[in-house]
């Protein structure tokens, strides 16, 4: 089959303000960026306050590997399914960083025959969301330097003549780094503030990749333009030397960073190759942030279409708790079904296959009918609709086919599946086939989303934040309990004495394993889940855990995707997946 390039750029995208007009927008609640895209104004929500909700889905999968588990392929080939059953439905997914798209996957548009276009500007700079976010995380940056420098420089007397107290700041607690949409590892751990009196105070820093970001969480979990204003105003960036929270409320820099945000909180449309509407907003990772596309466009969407197919990160987890515990607790939206995507040759992975390395042929029983790798390996989708099962919502297990599968194969992972606790379990080949091919995944989806259902979240918003975090480590993670560092307990000893002890948890780690090591496959067990350090997103709302050697600066792998990805000659970009 042609590429995924080859195949998007077979398909003219139809006019922006169709694919609007199909979904009942009109075109004074859009601002076009040419004929193919455009954002949808949040006013266009109040307009329809009044509709009913239509159904909510939520995709995720299993642990994933490098051979990929196609969860964006599956939301798009659902959507796309879906519309073959004549439902009116859309897809709400973020927006791709370009850390991972010039680092190791060369882009997040879905593949084959089921894919967002147009898919060059999806993977690229879009609307500029992404760009807008790293500004105002650096501009609360250089202020929070800035202001540090000068109250090493000015009297008491000399703040007040400019109307203006001095905060204090302790330099020990600073917490607030700079970002940017790379993967550079060189830049995790810098030394800034070098050079002459005037350049600054030297301290330790670093960066984070923007998907990082406390204020892409903030974008991501927002009911409107005033609350992100509210939320950015109470990011806490350190602590003053009594104890007490410096915010960018008080480094009077909130509102400045809002305006540079204020065109991002209305979300992008684009469309399938089959011509449904597609939101793309907010891009927060789930292994270091909470991993879900923006309330906003999920609350739209769901007022304009029967059905509303959103995507968490990584596994269930990951991406799919938090989808739950935070996501679901912040908005209010009550999911109707979970769609577990999972490959044939992941699971073998699981099973205690060879390693993949980039660059490097398959190993052959990734080819070939293993029965009995596949079975042992079929351990972590068990798991996974164990989990998914906690919350009380129907799960879907999506099989996403591979040419190399076989019937056998197939067969095997539905009936072990099925005899699990799946709602159903279905073949899906939407790759290949485009909606087409999952017919049987849309039939599926759509009796789920009848059938009844407990939703509830893992835990309460009353317990204290350390019972949190062991709550998710036994029930999620499957461990025997929690490791603080010393560093850590403090730190939540801290966050409870601030008035953080409702927050809900975000933890970050390793989307390789569902324990804390990306070596451990399958279902990790007998082991305790080692917490080394807890920030605090005050401005998000939720605590945020880092479990074992968890960075958040991604790296450059030796071979990265950047390499295949050029221009030709007729000025078209090529190597984009």
């Amino acid at each position: 089959m042609n590429s995924d390039l080859t195949i998007a750029r077979s398909v003219r995208p139809k006019p922006i303000l169709d694919i609007a007009a199909q979904l009942g927008l009109k075109p004074d609640e859009l601002w076009q960026y040419g004929t193919a895209k455009a954002k949808v104004l949040h006013s266009s929500l109040a307009a329809r306050s009044s509709q009913p909700n239509g159904k909510y889905i939520d995709i995720t999968a299993i642990t994933p590997t490098p051979l990929g588990e196609g969860k964006t392929t599956t939301t798009i080939g659902l959507l796309q399914g879906l519309a073959k059953r004549q439902q009116l439905a859309m897809a709400c997914i973020r927006q791709p960083s370009q850390g991972p798209t010039f680092g190791i996957k060369g882009g997040g548009a879905g593949g084959g025959h089921a894919q967002v276009i147009p898919m060059e500007e999806f993977n690229l700079h879009l609307t500029g969301d992404m760009h807008a976010v790293t500004a105002a995380h650096n501009l609360i940056a250089a202020a929070l330097d800035a202001r540090m420098m000068h109250e090493r420089d000015f009297s008491d007397e000399g703040w007040a003549a400019r109307g203006l107290t001095r905060l204090d700041i302790d330099l020990d607690t600073v917490a607030w780094r700079r970002v940017l949409d790379v993967n550079d590892r060189a830049l995790r751990n810098i030394r800034s503030g070098l050079g002459t009196r005037h350049d600054g105070i030297p301290r330790d820093s670093g960066f984070d990749i923007t998907a990082a970001s406390e204020l892409m969480a903030c974008l991501a979990l927002a009911d409107d333009l005033k609350d992100l204003r509210v939320r950015i105003g109470r990011i806490v960036l350190g602590y003053r030397k009594d104890g007490s929270p410096v915010t960018t409320e008080d480094l009077g820099v909130a509102g400045a960073a809002t305006v540079l945000m204020k065109d991002a909180i209305h979300p992008t449309l684009l469309q399938t190759l089959e011509g449904q509407g597609v939101f793309v907003h907010a891009g927060p990772f789930a292994n270091i942030a909470h991993g879900n596309s923006s309330i906003i466009a999920d609350r739209i969407a769901l007022k304009l279409a029967d059905y509303v197919v959103t995507e968490s990160g990584f596994g269930a987890d990951i991406g799919m708790e938090k989808f739950f515990d935070i996501k679901c607790r912040v908005s209010g939206l009550v999911p109707d079904a979970v769609v577990l995507v999972a490959t044939i040759r992941s699971l073998k992975m699981h099973g205690g296959g060879p390693a993949v390395t980039a660059g490097k042929p398959l190993p052959a029983e990734y080819g070939f009918e293993n029965l009995d790798l596949l079975e042992k390996g079929c351990a972590n989708v068990i798991r996974h609709i164990d989990i998914a099962k906690i919350f009380g919502v129907p799960v879907v297990v999506a099989v996403n086919k591979f040419p190399s599968d076989t019937d056998a194969e197939l067969e095997l992972v539905r009936r072990l599946t099925l005899d699990s606790g799946a709602h159903a379990s279905v073949v899906a080949d939407h790759w290949a086939r485009g909606g087409e091919g999952a017919l049987d995944l849309a039939d599926a989806v759509m009796d789920a989303c009848e059938a009844t259902s407990d939703f509830q979240f893992l835990y309460s918003a009353d317990l204290p934040l350390v019972e949190k975090i062991e709550t998710i480590a036994t029930r999620i993670y499957g461990a025997d309990g929690i490791v603080l560092s010393q560093e850590a307990a403090a730190q939540l000893e801290q966050y409870e004495a601030l008035g953080y002890g409702r927050f809900p948890i975000c933890m970050a780690k390793t989307p390789l394993s569902i324990s804390h090591d990306p070596s451990w496959k399958g279902v990790p067990s007998g082991y305790d889940l080692p917490i080394r350090e807890v920030r605090a997103s005050a401005g998000a709302g939720f605590i945020y855990p880092l479990c074992g050697s968890i960075q958040t600066m991604p790296g450059l792998p030796a071979r990265p995707a950047f390499m295949d990805i050029d221009l030709d000659a007729q000025g078209h970009v090529t190597g984009l997946s």
